[in-house]
């Protein structure tokens, strides 16, 4: 693809233009392996990788089942052998990689030998009183709204394909224990994180909350909703409740867009403040979840209009070098904290957080760029 011009870029791509022009610079930057950080099964490759599968089911471009295929198959051995966190749900969250390659007849059973050892954290990691997963064992008796999506959706697709009701079940119940415990009545939104035991030193002594809205983990959280509607029948009662929560999540996230960039910023309802600033990745994972949301019949069309905002405004903040395009205003991996800690946080450029997210708007806006444009003639 010719993107040397990226002003004219801007005007003529498709979204799925887009998304392909950011899997290509990323794929002529690394090998495979050398996706940071290095030779690890990790969720930042998970998201690109899974984006760039998004890529391939809409394109049939072999290149991008290829290199999600070799990063796998570094990794995993001709055993389904391989080395991940077992005390984390960030590390089941590249297991979504495995189910389309194991789909595609490639010719071994170590994919879903693989997909059997992820499978089987969910008897062993910790959890609080209620029954929510700690984020990390490092983070003891914490539930974190990224968690959802890190493990949440491998559990319901694997619910799907191997008809495992316990996990939607189990899935479930830890979402409406995140929106009991996390939900900021005031916004709408949910906070970042929850310590049942009130020791972290940002720990609400009355909620255990943490006190921030902070962008990347509401999206993931939406993604996550989004995603779980995108695996059960509209009919199945877990699925007409999440629809009722995305549309409200979602209505609550647009009021909060900033009006001029169409992006959001890095603590999502404090946009007045001189030292916060408009990021990326949560904007990216916005706009999928509103595209989404709307996709599902949660919100109308007017609201729809935010997503195209928010996706226009990502595109005309990017920039480019000899290998191709750069997605900027990446917050880098982020804990849970205060406001300060938050806006402190270090901006990367290409940061497969951010280029994930980007990769997964754009494959989610090319649902509805050929009725748009079908609606402008």
């Amino acid at each position: 693809m010719n993107y040397t011009n990226l002003v004219a870029a801007q005007a003529a791509f498709t979204p799925l233009q887009w998304a392909q022009a950011a899997c290509d610079s990323l794929m002529a930057r690394y090998t495979p392996p050398q996706l940071p950080p290095e030779n690890r099964w990790h969720y930042h490759q998970g998201i690109f990788l899974h984006g760039m599968l998004q890529v391939w089911s809409r394109t049939g471009n072999e290149a991008y089942r290829n290199y999600p295929k070799q990063y796998v198959d570094h990794l995993i051995d001709e055993y389904g052998n391989f080395l991940f966190a077992r005390d984390e749900l960030d590390a089941i969250m590249p297991g979504l990689l495995l189910f389309p390659l194991d789909d595609n007849g490639l010719g071994d059973s170590r994919y879903r030998t693989a997909i059997e050892k992820l499978r089987g954290l969910f008897g062993t990691l910790n959890r609080t009183s209620e029954g929510a997963f700690w984020h990390k064992d490092k983070y003891p008796r914490q539930m974190w709204l990224d968690g959802l999506y890190m493990g949440g959706v491998f559990a319901l697709e694997y619910a799907n394909r191997y008809d495992d009701e316990s996990l939607i079940a189990m899935v479930t119940e830890w979402e409406r224990l995140m929106r009991r415990r996390m939900t900021d009545e005031d916004t709408g939104l949910l906070f970042h994180a929850y310590d049942e035991s009130r020791q972290f030193p940002w720990a609400d002594p009355a909620t255990g909350c943490s006190p921030e809205l902070w962008g990347r983990s509401l999206g993931w959280y939406g993604m996550a909703l989004a995603d779980f509607l995108d695996r059960l029948p509209a009919s199945h009662p877990a699925a007409m409740e999440w629809k009722e929560a995305l549309g409200m999540f979602a209505t609550a996230l647009i009021r909060f867009q900033d009006a001029e960039s169409g992006l959001w910023y890095q603590v999502v309802d404090q946009g007045d403040r001189a030292d916060n600033w408009l990021e990326t990745s949560c904007t990216s994972l916005f706009v999928y979840t509103i595209a989404k949301a709307a996709k599902h019949g949660c919100i109308d069309g007017e609201q729809m209009n935010a997503a195209w905002k928010g996706y226009e405004g990502l595109i005309a903040r990017l920039k480019q070098d000899d290998l191709g395009i750069i997605v900027p205003d990446i917050c880098i991996g982020t804990s849970a904290g205060e406001y300060d800690y938050y806006v402190a946080r270090p901006v990367s450029e290409n940061d497969l957080h951010g280029v994930g997210a980007f990769i997964l708007a754009c494959t989610e806006m090319e649902s509805w760029y050929a009725s748009r444009e079908g609606s402008k003639g």
